[in-house]
């Protein structure tokens, strides 16, 4: 059932037991029957670690949504809500203990889970409103890094980045350090950190004190790991402001991945029948899940669209030749060995079909001349061309009132590929922008500056042409049907977070000490001293494992590079990613908005 979790280097069904094991035990401390009552956001991240049946199994006979009023009529023996620590559940869970009507009999016993920490304020909250006393039990449930692929883990804390860089809140970064210790409870150390950034600075020396801390936490386990890189997103600011052009980078820009799940237009997929003519499609989103585990996407998920059409098309060759094969068996056991054959072969034409249809969608929107005009105006900023004054394309979109996200993800990125804007290009941008969306996204604007994404030039220098030539992030003849760099993800722009990790893997850091110095935050290097006898000897050949986590979020293009890098002949070093959050340009933007609500008079 997960066996695209143990089908990389790393086996991740280990984590994922991990954290079914731990949520096993605290259900059985609620003896009798039970009522779930989730926060809606934890849904998706807990599917990926128990499915229902699981929760079945421990007597959960009822799941319900938090929300105000009276809980729904459950003929449990406990309630049980599993939520994140905000204050505004708090008043949810308050309301919903209140109205519980205490007359009844049997009485229901509340219990409460915090996913991923207590919370003393939270608590605090709670016995200010006179119903913490109602909690029998009142734990934590440490869901930090939850596995969504064969080498891919998320800790899907949202705000990370909007809490680390703009309200200099630390909390993500310390479940990213315990997140990395359960990594090393059930890997083994890792011997070797390397850092580029303050918030990597500040996991390390988490990391490096939780272990002081605990030295029991020392375990004999070989290390599966030989180096952990962690690196900040505003070392890279650039990257996921750009439109991601793979196949599942795509999928994520124009519908958004949630959870490895998707949600898409019903009529693509309605079957079709003879003489029927489109009566009766449907209306609820197609909803398919998006991992590894299936086939023909784990081939096609990283490619370059462009490149995307033909494996399709060859896919569908050879399936319609094997349909074929029926007709030439002509023993009995020719027969058996295709009627064998055949679950396989109809999972293969489904899964082919759908994914025609999603290329079809796709294809639909890269094919607009605004699509179009769009990326070429990115790849100008991101080539170095013309970033240094307003751009008229910018213009004119605003002057037509495109989306606001779209408007300030290429504002954001010319800032970025200038070292900032003249003071006179910037107010020109802020003033267009706040008289055509409305003056309350001054909010907005302000927040994109503390983050460092749309600034005043201050140093009157810009740096990124150096950094861009240096790091060789554009590449003019890029090849995306065979490619030969990883810059075929952004069809020409090589990710400056996943070029930093390719030159740490050869020839070392010291070769660029210059632009390091050039790019925010500090970098670092740590080592982990291992017990005796647990060094590893590498075999001749074999590739060391590099885990890179990224502090902030990360898109599935860079993914797809990283892949790319470990699926290279030579390149001798395979990857595991790790993050706070899987995003895009769009949620990443979204999550630093800020709306001025009007005064209530």
């Amino acid at each position: 059932m997960a066996a695209h979790l143990s089908s990389g280097r790393v086996n991740l069904t280990a984590l994922r037991e991990a954290g079914r094991r731990e949520l096993r035990e605290f259900l059985d401390k609620c003896a009798g029957t039970k009522a779930i009552v989730w926060d809606e956001y934890l849904t998706g991240p807990f599917g990926l670690i128990a499915q229902y049946s699981l929760l079945k199994e421990h007597e959960v006979e009822k799941m319900f949504t938090l929300k105000p009023g009276r809980l729904p009529q459950a003929d449990v023996k406990n309630i049980i809500f599993f939520v994140r620590p905000k204050l505004e559940l708090m008043d949810i869970i308050t309301d919903n203990v209140l109205r519980e009507d205490r007359g009844r009999s049997p009485q229901r016993d509340f219990h409460i889970l915090f996913v991923p920490r207590r919370s003393l304020l939270c608590e605090q909250w709670l016995k200010e409103q006179g119903v913490l006393g109602s909690f029998i039990h009142r734990e934590q449930y440490s869901l930090d890094l939850i596995p969504f692929d064969g080498d891919l883990l998320s800790m899907e804390s949202e705000s990370a980045f909007k809490e680390c860089y703009l309200e200099s809140d630390q909390t993500s970064l310390y479940h990213a350090a315990k997140g990395l210790m359960t990594l090393q409870a059930l890997y083994g150390t890792i011997p070797q950190i390397f850092g580029k950034g303050e918030c990597a600075r500040h996991v390390a020396n988490m990391m490096i004190r939780m272990k002081r801390e605990f030295p029991g936490s020392q375990n004999s386990i070989f290390p599966v790991f030989d180096t952990l890189l962690l690196l900040d997103r505003n070392v890279d600011l650039l990257t996921p402001l750009a439109t991601q052009l793979t196949y599942e980078g795509l999928i994520d820009e124009i519908y958004g991945i949630q959870n490895t799940y998707v949600k898409l237009p019903p009529e693509k997929f309605a079957p079709k029948k003879q003489g029927e003519g489109g009566k009766d499609l449907p209306t609820e989103p197609k909803k398919l899940q998006l991992n590894s585990a299936e086939e023909l996407y784990a081939e096609i998920r990283d490619k370059n669209f462009n490149a995307v059409g033909s494996v399709l098309s060859k896919k569908a060759k050879i399936i319609s030749a094997a349909f074929e094969e029926r007709h030439h068996a002509k023993t009995v056991g020719e027969i058996k060995q295709f009627v064998s054959q055949l679950p396989h072969m109809q999972a293969a034409r489904s899964s082919l079909a759908n994914h025609t249809s999603i290329a079809e969608l796709i294809k639909d929107i890269t094919t607009s001349e605004d699509f179009f005009d769009n990326l070429t105006v990115e790849q100008e900023f991101m080539s170095g061309i013309d970033t240094d004054k307003v751009n008229n394309y910018i213009e004119d979109c605003i002057a037509q009132k495109h989306p606001l996200i779209k408007i300030l993800r290429l504002v954001c990125l010319q800032s970025v590929c200038n070292s900032g804007l003249k003071q006179k290009v910037l107010d020109y941008y802020k003033r267009e922008i706040l008289q055509t969306y409305g003056y309350e996204h001054i909010l907005t604007l302000n927040n994109l500056e503390k983050a460092g994404l749309l600034k005043p030039q201050t140093s009157g220098r810009n740096n990124y042409p150096t950094i861009r030539k240096t790091l060789r992030l554009w590449m003019d003849d890029v090849n995306e049907q065979n490619p030969n760099d990883i810059s075929y993800v952004y069809s020409g722009y090589a990710p400056l977070s996943v070029r930093l990790a390719q030159l740490l893997a050869r020839p070392g850091w010291r070769s660029i000490e210059e632009v390091l110095k050039m790019l925010p935050g500090p970098h670092f290097e740590e080592r982990q001293q291992l017990p005796t006898g647990l060094q590893k000897k590498r075999q001749h050949g074999e590739n060391r494992v590099t885990l890179v986590f990224f502090l902030g979020g990360v898109t599935y293009a860079e993914i797809a590079a990283l892949r790319f890098l470990s699926q290279m002949e030579d390149g001798g070093t395979e990857y595991v990613i790790a993050t706070t959050k899987l995003i895009n340009g769009t949620s990443w933007i979204k999550s630093l908005m800020e709306k001025l609500e009007p005064a209530p008079f």
